[in-house]
């Protein structure tokens, strides 16, 4: 792609963005875009074939500047329930503007084939990022978790963020007080619970779990 192709590609997508913004997702149209971008139809859709794909732009930004901003959050933190809050929350304020539409969001991400999935092949890397994310949060924590749960815990915690996110849509009350609220008792909560973890007892039903999930995967 050519320096002048990107630049109009980019134009289309933080067109877009703008406008779920401003107007919400259904109002927003490829010819509306088109028409606020200045460039043509048929040129919007050559680099994007529906409003979906652009749902996939701002999953694959999101989750850039929620990287951003947690990790400049962590920096001075070591315990494991603050880091976590710290990004839970974090990825609140990142999805704030975005709140009006999220309803067309979740709609449109849930859609097994949609290519604005979280769980579609086209959001690899922006899925990939954000569990990554999650990995650096535990291992930057002081006795974060057992060793054994290490490898398959941080997709655990990403699958929890998705569920917070979900709340987050639904979430009417002021600057979504409520899902802030059910981050800062849920982060101090999943340190204790991984802390028990280490117990026999505990951890044999952390491990059913995980297993669980592998089966789901396969």
């Amino acid at each position: 792609m050519t320096a002048k192709s990107e630049q109009t590609k980019q134009l289309v997508i933080d067109t877009a963005l703008g406008m779920f913004r401003e107007q919400g997702y259904q109002k927003t149209t490829m010819r509306a875009i088109a028409q606020h971008a200045g460039v043509s139809l048929g040129s919007a859709y050559y680099y994007f074939e529906s409003k979906d794909d652009l749902v996939q732009e701002l999953y694959a930004r999101i989750q850039q500047e929620h990287r951003g901003a947690a990790l400049r959050a962590l920096e001075t933190e070591s315990s494991l329930a603050r880091r976590l809050e710290l990004v839970l929350q974090a990825g609140i304020s990142v999805m704030a503007p975005y709140h009006s539409f999220g309803a067309a969001f979740l709609q449109t991400a849930i859609s097994p084939t949609s290519t604005a999935s979280p769980f579609n092949a086209a959001s690899a890397d922006s899925r990939r990022d954000a569990i990554e994310l999650f990995r650096l949060t535990i291992e930057g924590a002081n006795g974060s978790a057992p060793a054994s749960l290490r490898k398959d815990l941080p997709e655990l915690l990403w699958l929890g963020y998705l569920a917070l996110t979900f709340f987050w849509v639904n979430d009417n009350s002021e600057g979504q007080r409520r899902t802030r609220a059910l981050a800062r008792g849920a982060s101090p909560l999943i340190a204790r619970l991984l802390s028990l973890a280490k117990l026999p007892v505990a951890r044999k039903l952390v491990e059913d779990a995980l297993s669980l999930m592998r089966k789901v995967q396969s």
